[in-house]
């Protein structure tokens, strides 16, 4: 076993110069010779450590994808593509912190992953998902050799990298597999990843580039530069290009710097990423739903090309809109094959002179549908695009609200399968399974055009339907079933309320109850921080209409049932809390979870559902209201003792 022990660690740090350091100190054929005698001393003994190198082998193809819940939450970045927005973020963090650092990092185009280790082995491999959620991808991942299998670190962590594949090897592969290219080397990593077979993630050759320390359950919280650092010194690979700057102009030299070099190196990259050096600024400056404030990404010009427009027609969305999108000549942008572009509405299309036949601009940006910027040129026949009179999908008469045009008929079919597709989707009710397609086949052969209609599906309704066989009926029945049970903030998003996203949906949430939001007021509406004018007669609308009226009586009846997540037993049960002005015994990032766990829910802005407000120093508009209202306060003496009991 001494000599399997030795083989392991010989053969791991042969792998870490080559793969990581980019530095082999010995041939192929001597690795080899070596890796043939660990895998012989296995088969006799029986024992493969953990971090033995024959566990990257790529494995059978795994059935599916297994769900898994990241210790911490794993945030995207806001973005930012012009000097004046980046001078707003730094003015945000000099606000918390005037003497703030800032480290830019290249921003690679692939697929994010996070690695959980325990006890110094590595556990598990997953992809970013939702944030929360990811999807396991062990088997794929172990066939990467720019990680370690062991660390000296004891605790639980996770590390962050980015899933890439150099440039040079999406040529390679290429030129092996002539038939079967590969389009672009981002869609490359993500289907090497994302793929069920370990053995195409090994041929495909993808490396880890890693760039954050997620979550520690040891040790102070570190600042970017030692994160970098405690990567590098734990063996994980992370790209060189790394800078410390200590004033805004500073980061726009160095993003000067990533934009002339990027083209030139060996991996897709379309941005740069500015953060917050130090832990203590970035926990008072906090997140919003999506975003750490104290980060951003920085995104380089869009590419722009010219086509010709070869005909336009209308999409029909949940709410009725009719969409205008160009087919155009088929043009290379970023590395994809662009055929449509999208344009607002018909005034966008005067405005930007768009017409069958021009040749027009555009570009592709933010990995959205490619924009329409406006007509180049045009030919002898080029054809004024006509507005439409009748919905294109149902007939129907269109009418004209502000600059947009919208299909009159709620039942127009398109609108219809829209509106169930996003009922169905992951945010909201998450029915696991439920395509668009699936939907669309459901309207048309058993009538299914109502969210409650869902819910009423049989066995039997799904006989004599094209590709469904008995587990693919039970899987989608099981998820429908699922359903039934909801988080109110999704349920909210789900039933499409005109403008309701995910943020407003939460704030509505706070009201505990379908009915409790249903009978709020406009003014009460406006009270909440996501919500203007437009949201509040939104929301009053829906829960006027009749018709909305019967469709949740319906799903009500089916056994949907939205509930509110179970709060922390605690002093602070039954409170809806809001924080405002500067603690100085903490910050308002830590003042706001132990609140959580001692049983309250911390609220953005004083509602009418707010019971009690923590006033520290310099408080501000949100002291006045709750002082107007009535809303009891607690100074942060009183704050301090509460929590103490």
């Amino acid at each position: 076993m001494s000599r399997q022990r030795e083989l392991c660690d010989i053969l791991n740090r042969w792998a870490y110069e080559y793969y990581v350091l980019d530095n082999p100190s010995v041939s192929d054929r001597e690795y080899d010779r070596l890796y043939d005698e660990l895998k012989e001393l296995e088969r006799e003994s029986g024992v493969v450590f953990d971090d033995s190198p024959t566990r990257r082998v790529g494995g059978e193809p795994i059935k599916a994808f297994v769900k898994h819940t990241h210790v911490a939450r794993l945030y995207s970045l806001d973005k930012s593509v012009t000097h004046d927005e980046l001078a707003g973020f730094f003015t945000r963090v000099q606000k918390v912190n005037p003497q703030a650092e800032y480290t830019v990092e290249y921003k690679f185009d692939g697929l994010t992953v996070c690695l959980t280790y325990e006890g110094g082995k590595f556990v598990r491999a997953t992809t970013r998902g939702n944030g929360v959620d990811g999807e396991d991808v062990t088997a794929q991942v172990l066939t990467i050799r720019s990680f370690p299998l062991a660390i000296s670190y004891q605790g639980t962590l996770e590390v962050r990298g980015e899933a890439v594949i150099r440039l040079s090897v999406l040529d390679a592969y290429n030129k092996e597999h002539p038939d079967e290219p590969l389009k672009n080397a981002r869609n490359a990593a993500a289907g090497a990843i994302r793929n069920l077979d370990p053995k195409i993630t090994q041929a495909r050759n993808p490396e880890i580039l890693f760039y954050d320390v997620n979550y520690r359950s040891e040790g102070e919280e570190l600042s970017q530069v030692q994160a970098m650092e405690f990567l590098r010194q734990e063996g994980f690979k992370t790209y060189p290009y790394f800078r410390l700057c200590k004033s805004g102009e500073e980061v726009l030299s160095a993003i000067d710097e990533i934009d002339l070099e990027r083209k030139k190196i060996d991996v897709l990259t379309d941005g740069a990423v500015i953060k917050v050096n130090d832990a203590l600024t970035r926990e008072k400056m906090g997140h919003t739903d999506k975003f750490p404030r104290w980060a951003m990404a920085y995104k380089f010009e869009a590419e722009e090309a010219e086509t010709t427009v070869k005909r336009v027609f209308w999409q029909v969305g949940r709410t009725g809109k009719l969409t205008p999108l160009a087919e155009v000549e088929p043009v290379d942008l970023g590395g994809a094959t662009v055929r449509r572009a999208t344009l607002n509405n018909f005034g966008d299309i005067i405005r930007k002179d768009v017409k069958v036949g021009a040749s027009v601009l555009i570009r592709r940006s933010n990995e959205v549908i490619p924009e329409i910027l406006g007509a180049v040129s045009h030919v002898e026949g080029s054809v004024p695009v006509e507005k439409p009179c009748q919905c294109p999908a149902c007939g129907s008469a269109v009418l004209e609200v502000g600059a947009n045009l919208f299909c009159s008929n709620k039942s127009c079919p398109p609108r219809v399968v829209a509106r169930l597709t996003h009922y169905c989707s992951k945010n909201a009710a998450d029915v696991e399974g439920m395509s668009e397609a699936t939907l669309q086949l459901l309207l048309e052969k058993r009538n299914v055009s109502r969210f409650s209609d869902l819910y009423r599906l049989t066995e039997a309704d799904f006989e004599g339907l094209e590709g469904f066989k008995e587990k693919k009926i039970f899987n989608l029945l099981s998820a429908i079933e699922q359903s039934k049970r909801i988080p109110l903030e999704r349920f909210l998003y789900a039933i499409g309320i005109e403008g309701i996203g995910r943020v407003a949906a939460r704030d509505l949430a706070q009201f505990a109850s379908v009915e409790a939001v249903a009978a709020l007021t406009e003014e009460q509406l406006l009270q909440l921080e996501n919500v203007g004018e437009v949201l509040a007669k939104n929301v009053r609308s829906y829960f006027a209409d009749e018709e909305n009226k019967e469709e949740l009586a319906r799903l009500f009846a089916c056994g949907v049932t939205p509930f509110v997540k179970a709060r922390n037993a605690g002093i602070f049960s039954g409170e809806n809390v809001v924080l405002t002005g500067s603690l100085s015994s903490m910050s308002r990032g830590e003042a706001q979870k132990k609140i959580e766990a001692l049983g309250g829910v911390c609220q953005s802005a004083v509602t009418s559902a707010t019971t009690l407000l923590v006033a520290g120093e310099k408080a501000g508009s949100k002291l006045a209201k709750a002082q107007k209202t009535g809303i009891p306060i607690l100074n942060e003496e009183e704050f301090l003792a509460k929590l103490n009991g």
